[in-house]
């Protein structure tokens, strides 16, 4: 059927642009000889993941514990979960993903070291860890050298805990004022990780893994350092309108909320029945992936959700009121696609415009 018949709201995803995605990061990679291990919480969806490994993708990153079950049980076998894990339940459940998956998980602090290493005792495979830098982003992660030496030695000194290398997270970049700016944080950014790789490999501990991440560099195709060995974009295999100003086009949006117009109440105001609970109340405020609204309206340029109840989103567009009639359906692409995936059961697979396919969000709600 046409995807119009769908009841709304309905996730849709195109076919073809999420394939062209997957390949086009792919070769990326390639070309600049480092491993993709693209993060699946922009999609939650194990059918997804396998195409990006079926593409090349060395193995899968994931947020939480539950999304790398959801990923084992569809039968990827090599995770990252890029996140420290704390508590003996979710570490034992890590455990357990290790007698018959790859996996390997961050920490930043001695007691990740000291709990891992508990939890593992026994165990027939060690717990394989990768220690996250702080590259600017203010988040989680190794800020200083002296700290970072002591959590090495530490891991040298247990018997369940292998290093298996660094990683980090350029977050702040979305925030870089242009494409020049955004290149400075970033190569800021990695060469920083690339520090600590090296104080690794001078206390006599070589990182099989040197990672880092996120996706407005990569699309913009920066050159990735020498001594880098894997990437983890996330956003990229589906796109959304902050990702998607950081190129300057919508073409790579493979996904969209189809919402119903359900009121006009005057002559400017347009009610569609998707609001907060349906695409989130996220906006980008500042820098490359800063976004209008709430969201936009696919098929009319300019159009965006000026503010969202819970189940209603709110347009003042006078042009836009007068082609639309109560009934009439249109397609939103979201300003963060990452949570808005994790709001529906299922997306529903284009192609030409034809409902093809129906895919489980099956990580959704993963959270623990």
């Amino acid at each position: 059927m046409h995807y119009s018949q769908l009841d709304t709201p309905a996730l849709l995803i195109d076919e073809k642009t999420v394939r062209d995605n997957i390949a086009r990061m792919q070769q990326f990679a390639e070309r600049n000889g480092v491993a993709l291990r693209p993060h699946t919480k922009t999609h939650k969806m194990s059918t997804l993941a396998e195409w990006q490994v079926e593409a090349g993708a060395r193995g899968v990153t994931v947020a939480k514990v539950g999304e790398a079950e959801v990923m084992a049980q569809a039968g990827i076998d090599d995770i990252f979960i890029a996140n420290q894990i704390v508590g003996q339940k979710k570490i034992e459940r890590i455990r357990a993903l290790s007698e018959s998956v790859d996996i390997s998980f961050g920490i930043d602090s001695l007691h990740h070291v000291e709990e891992i290493d508990s939890v593992f005792e026994g165990s027939g495979q060690k717990a394989q860890v990768v220690m996250e830098i702080e590259v600017g982003e203010k988040r989680s992660g190794v800020i200083e050298a002296d700290d970072f030496k002591k959590l090495l030695e530490a891991i040298g000194s247990t018997d369940n805990v292998h290093f298996k290398g660094v990683f980090s997270h350029d977050g702040h970049t979305y925030k870089a004022e242009d494409a020049k700016a955004c290149r400075a944080l970033y190569e800021e950014s990695a060469h920083r990780t690339l520090g600590f790789a090296q104080l690794a490999r001078d206390m006599g501990m070589v990182p099989e893994v040197v990672s880092i991440g996120s996706t407005p560099p990569f699309m913009l195709g920066f050159d990735i350092p020498e001594g880098i060995t894997e990437i983890r974009p996330g956003t990229y295999i589906l796109m959304d309108a902050g990702q998607s100003n950081v190129i300057g086009t919508y073409a790579h949006c493979a996904a969209s909320i189809l919402t119903t117009i359900i009121s006009k109440p005057t002559e400017a105001r347009v009610i569609t029945d998707v609001g907060a609970k349906g695409i989130t109340m996220q906006t980008r405020t500042e820098g490359i992936t800063r976004t209008e609204g709430l969201g936009l309206i696919r098929e009319y340029e300019g159009v965006h959700i000026d503010s969202v109840f819970d189940e209603h989103a709110i347009i003042y567009d006078e042009a836009f009121n007068r082609k639309v009639e109560i009934g009439e359906k249109v397609q939103i692409i979201p300003n963060h696609i990452c949570p808005v995936s994790n709001l529906y059961d299922m997306a529903w697979l284009l192609s030409d415009d034809e409902v093809v396919e129906e895919i489980k969000v099956d990580a959704r709600g993963r959270l623990q």
